[in-house]
């Protein structure tokens, strides 16, 4: 049963073709620089209503693999793991501002980060690689 409810919401949920993904329901869209990156419709929804992100500051390194936000929900307190290199360019004062954005609009209003990337990009998920995943 339990399957079956998260198969039904993997199909129900907005996942653009544009972006990559990382398993960690991280988002990039690479298409522009700097990369903007945030969580995606599926984490946000299994966290809840989220209530407060902790940003890191303009200028910060970050390498893959590393805890890049923290995200606070109603459900529990998350990190966020960059799945890209760079420098950390913006941030997104508004999300830091009202949390809620994320969860209603997690590939427009609701980014996080945008990161002057690295050359060595990391291998991420197609939108179609990323719904595969989701549905497991």
């Amino acid at each position: 049963m339990a399957q079956e409810e998260q198969t039904g919401q993997a199909d129900r949920l907005d996942i653009p073709r544009h972006l990559q993904y990382s398993e960690d329901h991280v988002w990039v869209d690479d298409s522009v620089e700097p990369a903007v990156i945030g969580i995606t419709e599926y984490a946000a929804e299994r966290m809840g209503d989220i209530v407060f992100v902790d940003l890191p500051q303009v200028g910060t390194r970050v390498e893959a693999g590393d805890e890049l936000v923290q995200v606070e929900s109603a459900k529990a307190v998350e990190p966020v793991i960059s799945p890209v290199a760079g420098t950390v360019k913006y941030v997104n004062h508004e999300a830091e501002d009202d949390a809620a954005i994320i969860n209603d609009d997690p590939y427009g209003e609701g980014w996080l980060v945008k990161v002057e990337l690295d050359d060595d990009l990391p291998e991420l998920l197609d939108a179609d690689e990323y719904a595969a995943i989701i549905r497991k």
